[in-house]
């Protein structure tokens, strides 16, 4: 089977969150199955330099106003279509903000421009390919199968996956003329939201098939709280929702091989971890003893429950804990979070900003890692955790919920218990968490057991990648 994918990040050339793993994991997972997955990228600056040879294989005079051309290349396993657009893509900033962290007021054209081409590629602008599925992550390039239903190829079985609702792609009416799609598709049908033009609401109503990151997930954007508004969308179309909970890459988030940390171990060899420990000790100025370190490796927003965090700790401190943190966000809860170290020198140190080798480290060698998120899609960071015997503290939401099995005396007992999960996500829920954690901590035998049940969870691209190829296979099947 041939796939196309398209997606605005994919792992290791372009990532601001876990959307550019799963697009850099999932064809690698299953290309082991038969599927053969080309996947569309925006041509930025870091993508350009880091591909070597390419072969040109389309050309477009006009991609909504732009002159763009499409490159293969072979990168790490990964066969890649690049849009390289430099009037589009070529800039100094992020993939969607400029330099000084403002969104750039054409993303819709940018973004537009990438689904156009993916329409275009799925209906035979490369030469001698054509697939027999599309697959598209996200508002970004969630237009494909707008493009495709309006014109291109309305039968051709498309899918959609929602990484996180409350990124939406929503615009004024006004750029509506300059997609070029007919008059009727700025409709309830189509892309017409709340009289704007919706990206992820028009794929949505468009896709054969829409995915989302977990099966919890994939029930709470059914509601109110969680649908952020396209819960009417989503609940019209519930018959084609399928939550298939993420994967990670298991040879790059490996504790016995991870080239990133300071000593390799096993679940048979925890003794090891200790070189790791010392090195985060080392890297945030924390003063040395037997209390467990705590860590938080995230975005620094509201969303991701950071507020909690810093109204947290204090508490960790007093209860003779450590915390360290990396990340970037929310200016506000930057400052909060910095003041927390200074009031607590030797006992919480932050790095701002995001570092790949340093977020290793830090599961390897912290004792928990701190996800109090207030809606979680999936989440991979509790994955990586429990990959590297870092105990999760999660909210009781999405993918968290479905990842990490909660330390209750039945899970105990039954030595099936990964982690901690506490609900209400609030400040009082998640001081109860930390108390339950300080708690098992000091029982450094039941501390152990929680590791070792955690390093031995699933947590590959192994059954999800089965799931998705179900899912290919079904909606190919079908004629769509």
């Amino acid at each position: 089977m041939q796939v196309l994918a398209i997606a605005s990040e994919i792992y290791p050339l372009v990532k601001t969150g876990g959307l550019a793993d799963v697009t850099g994991a999932l064809p690698l997972a299953l290309k082991a199955r038969g599927i053969s997955t080309k996947t569309l990228i925006p041509g930025y600056p870091a993508v350009m330099a880091a591909v070597g040879n390419t072969m040109l294989r389309a050309e477009f005079d006009d991609l909504l106003g732009a002159r763009a051309s499409v490159l293969e290349a072979d990168y790490k396993g990964l066969t890649l279509l690049i849009l390289d657009a430099p009037e589009l893509f070529d800039r100094a900033g992020g993939p969607y903000l400029d330099t000084n962290g403002l969104d750039y007021p054409d993303n819709w054209r940018r973004f537009a421009a990438l689904s156009k081409a993916g329409a275009e590629i799925a209906t035979g602008a490369l030469p001698g390919w054509q697939p027999d599925l599309v697959h598209v992550h996200d508002w970004q390039a969630a237009m494909t199968p707008v493009y495709m239903r309006y014109g291109f190829a309305p039968e051709l079985p498309s899918a959609l996956t929602i990484h996180n609702i409350a990124f939406q792609g929503q615009f004024a009416p006004e750029i509506f003329g300059q997609l070029g799609l007919p008059p009727h598709a700025f409709s309830i049908e189509g892309v017409e939201y709340y009289g704007d033009v919706g990206f992820l609401k028009g794929g949505l109503q468009t896709s054969h098939a829409i995915t989302t990151v977990s099966p919890s997930y994939a029930e709470e954007i059914l509601t109110p709280d969680f649908g952020m508004g396209l819960e009417g969308v989503i609940a019209a179309r519930a018959d084609f929702l399928h939550g298939i909970v993420n994967g990670i890459d298991t040879q790059i988030w490996n504790p016995e091989t991870d080239p990133m940390i300071a000593a390799g171990y096993s679940a048979s060899g925890l003794a090891k971890r200790t070189a790791n420990r010392k090195a985060i000790v080392s890297h945030f100025g924390l003063v040395e003893d037997d209390g467990p370190i705590f860590c938080v490796v995230s975005r620094l927003t509201w969303q991701k429950g950071m507020d909690l965090v810093a109204d947290a700790a204090d508490e960790i401190v007093a209860q003779g804990g450590k915390l360290a943190i990396l990340g970037s966000g929310d200016p506000d809860l930057e400052r909060s979070l910095l003041a927390a170290t200074h009031r607590h020198p030797g006992r919480i140190g932050m790095t701002i900003g995001y570092n790949e080798a340093l977020s290793h480290q830090m599961q390897a060698g912290a004792d928990a890692i701190l996800i109090p998120s207030r809606f979680e899609p999936c989440g991979l960071t509790q994955l990586y955790g429990l990959r590297y015997g870092c105990v999760p503290i999660v909210g009781r939401t999405g993918g968290l919920a479905d990842t990490v099995i909660d330390a209750n005396e039945a899970a105990i007992n039954n030595h099936a218990a990964t982690g901690i999960q506490f609900s209400p996500i609030d400040a009082a829920g998640l001081r109860q968490a930390l108390r339950r954690a300080f708690r098992l901590y000091y029982d450094q035998k039941l501390w152990t057991q929680l590791q070792k049940q955690g390093m031995k969870s699933e947590v590959s691209w192994e059954k999800s990648a089965e799931r998705y190829a179900a899912l290919y296979s079904s909606l190919v099947a079908k004629g769509i």
